[in-house]
Formats: C-alpha cells, sequence, structure tokens
C-alpha cells in the first residue's frame, strides 16, 4: 500500500536545537509518537513569552520558524505511522 502525501521540507535546524535529546518516545495506545523533549518545549515557551511582551529578534523569529518546522514534521511522520499502522 502506497501513502501518497508531500514530506515537509526543513530549511534549518535550530543553534538551540540540542544535538541529543531533542525528541522523546513516546507510545500512545501502542503506537510510537515522537515528540519534542521538555527542553526544546521550554525553549519555545520561552520565544512565545517574550514574543507576547515585546518582539523577538531576527535570529529569535528564525528559530521560533525553524520549531514550527520540526513540529509540523514530526506530526507528520506521526500521521504517517499512525496511518500505516491503522492500516493494517
Amino acid at each position: 500500500m502506497t501513502i501518497n502525501t508531500t514530506i515537509p521540507n526543513l530549511r534549518e535546524l535550530p543553534s538551540s536545537l540540542p544535538l541529543e535529546g531533542a525528541v522523546k518516545l513516546e507510545l500512545e495506545e501502542g503506537i510510537p509518537i515522537f515528540r519534542a523533549s521538555l527542553l526544546v518545549q521550554d525553549r519555545i515557551e520561552q520565544l512565545l513569552f517574550k514574543q507576547k511582551g515585546s518582539s523577538l529578534s531576527n535570529d529569535e523569529e528564525r528559530e521560533l520558524d525553524s520549531y514550527e518546522e520540526i513540529d509540523d514534521y514530526l506530526g507528520f511522520v506521526n500521521r504517517t505511522i499512525r496511518n500505516t499502522i491503522q492500516q493494517r
């Protein structure tokens, strides 16, 4: 069975993204799900909090955009895994 989807494109990874421990793997109803680690989630929250109170620097805006792209990518991976398992 072929899944016809468009794979999100990552332009770059944020420089603040840790090389190890950036993504954690959890099981939901027996299906592996990839999620950003607490460290990464904390950094995103810091950027969003700062964005609400004032403007972000250009570098911070790019960093936040990169995290959004990573979130889209992880969402794609998770949907693909979930759909593949459910179609069996």
